[in-house]
């Protein structure tokens, strides 16, 4: 590696990229292939990649159905997802009394000395001293809006969390925009977008091939509480049962099935639902396993979800990395429009609602010509989320 005058660097073709991340907090295969894309994409371009947990948060564990001291459940789901992916010696877990899993720590320390670039997935890491000596320190923002209204509103932890990076990313790709209601700063966001590799997701045989008249799906946390925000006098939501509600004729007005794979759902609430005629299946099922997780999207017909009301009321321009995944997998897919589509082209394959009517627009659109759909489903994902294109333009975004 070489320094110019103006103090940038010239990497080496090849890097060492470190990923700090939080599967092991949240031990779900969602944000397990959320975090493979990533690793994936570094690793096809030649790169030699780690992924570290460090957050200092306790894990949930799914069969206790409680977030915990005891990290029993969350190392065995790392090491059994890492050994899947090849990755089986290039993982490190540290707990909250600072033992460390996988890699030791003396091993980490010596990798994070040599790192070129570190990459703060979902920014859920508070960097040390030893972070800070990275020269590339990328702070990956997956859920955009509080983290801006939390500086906004004069947050100093948050600014210090935010400050201890060197670039920033957000999937809020409007953020900036005249419409957008998201409040900026002194940070300086570049857009992205989730990541998605093509080939884990073509559909295979064994995935039950779907039709335009067979079931979409999604999968979601039904309720959710914490993360709400006010701005501007206004409240700004983050569970997601608020957008389902508002929408709950909809199975009795189309003709292909609805089916929600949910977590965090009471009782109470799956009647509802049923009663509407949806259906309802365990989230937490599917999404111990990856590949069951994968088989889920892959035979589904196609993705019918909502947006958080931060993503869509803000205008933020969000796109979920579920749905990237559901594109991949050659199925169309009918969300809340975020204004996403000023940035991947929407009716062919992708649909951005924000009534009823757009919504039985777009599912009659759908069953006109599903191959055409599905087709144009898996060439957007081809096009835009692509994961070498889009760490490729993430690398090149931070200089390096």
């Amino acid at each position: 590696r070489t320094v110019d005058s103006r103090g940038s660097r010239e990497m080496s073709e090849k890097l060492r990229v470190i990923v700090l991340g939080s599967l092991g907090q949240t031990p779900f295969a969602g944000i397990a292939w959320q975090l493979l894309h990533y690793l994936e994409g570094f690793r096809r371009l030649g790169h030699d990649v780690y992924y570290i947990e460090d957050t200092g948060a306790w894990p949930y564990d799914p069969e206790q159905d409680a977030v915990t001291g005891d990290c029993g459940y969350s190392v065995r789901y790392l090491a059994r997802v890492m050994d899947w992916y090849g990755m089986g010696d290039r993982w490190s877990y540290r707990d909250t009394s600072d033992h460390s899993f996988g890699l030791s720590e003396s091993q980490v320390s010596r990798l994070v000395e040599g790192a070129d670039v570190l990459v703060n997935m979902p920014g859920g890491t508070v960097l040390r001293a030893e972070h800070r000596r990275v020269p590339v320190r990328i702070y990956l923002e997956t859920d955009p809006v509080e983290p801006q209204i939390l500086v906004a509103q004069g947050d100093q932890f948050m600014m210090d969390v935010l400050t201890a990076h060197t670039h920033f990313f957000t999937y809020g790709e409007n953020l900036g925009a005249p419409d957008c209601g998201v409040p900026l700063s002194t940070i300086s966001y570049r857009p992205t977008r989730p990541p998605v590799v093509l080939d884990w997701w073509s559909p295979a045989a064994g995935d039950g091939a779907s039709s335009e008249t067979e079931r979409f799906t999604t999968v979601a946390s039904w309720r959710q509480s914490g993360k709400d925000v006010e701005w501007n006098g206004e409240k700004h939501s983050w569970s997601k049962h608020h957008e389902f509600l508002k929408f709950i004729d909809l199975p009795r007005r189309i003709r292909q099935p609805l089916e929600l794979a949910l977590a965090a759902v009471d009782p109470d609430s799956t009647r509802l639902l049923t009663s509407h005629g949806w259906r309802v299946v365990d989230a937490l099922a599917l999404s111990k396993d990856l590949s069951t997780y994968r088989r889920y999207v892959r035979g589904s017909s196609g993705e019918f979800t909502v947006a958080k009301d931060q993503y869509f009321r803000t205008r933020s321009g969000w796109f979920s990395d579920r749905s990237a995944t559901y594109l991949a997998a050659g199925k169309p897919v009918i969300t809340r429009d975020t204004a996403f589509g000023r940035f991947v082209p929407t009716g062919d394959g992708l649909f951005a609602f924000s009534t009823i009517d757009e919504i039985l627009a777009a599912f009659d659109a759908i069953q006109g010509d599903y191959g055409r759909h599905s087709r144009a489903a898996r060439a957007i994902a081809a096009d835009y989320f692509d994961a070498e294109k889009v760490v490729t333009k993430m690398l090149s975004d931070a200089g390096v």
